[in-house]
């Protein structure tokens, strides 16, 4: 897991994303997945450049099986932006630091 993303799980996922008064960038990853920690490289890289106006959060598919299955997570890393509590983008795979960017940029 990255280190600068809050840990996200079935039970905070409302509070934290769905109820966020930021637009919420969620990672939807896996421990054993390669892909998703090269991500988590890049996110950790981004969040202190979005403070205060986007918050950064990581789902652990397994440990968070209900929210994976509610947004329809099908393959890891998946990224959904969401803004006022809806997703408002998605990306899947593990993507460049600019397409993460365009990604928010569209929902700030």
């Amino acid at each position: 897991m990255a280190e600068k993303l809050l840990n996200v799980t079935d039970s905070n996922f409302i509070a934290e994303v769905e109820q966020s008064s930021l637009p919420v960038l969620v990672d939807f990853g896996a421990t054993w997945c390669a892909p998703c920690k090269a991500l988590g490289v890049t996110l950790d890289a981004m969040v202190d450049d979005y403070a205060g106006r986007a918050k950064f959060c990581y789902v652990d598919i397994q440990q968070a099986p209900g929210a994976a299955a509610k947004f329809g997570i099908r393959s890891v890393p998946t990224v959904i932006v969401f803004k006022n509590g809806a997703p408002a983008g998605s990306l899947m795979g593990a993507v460049d630091r600019n397409k993460l960017a365009d990604l928010l940029k569209a929902v700030l």
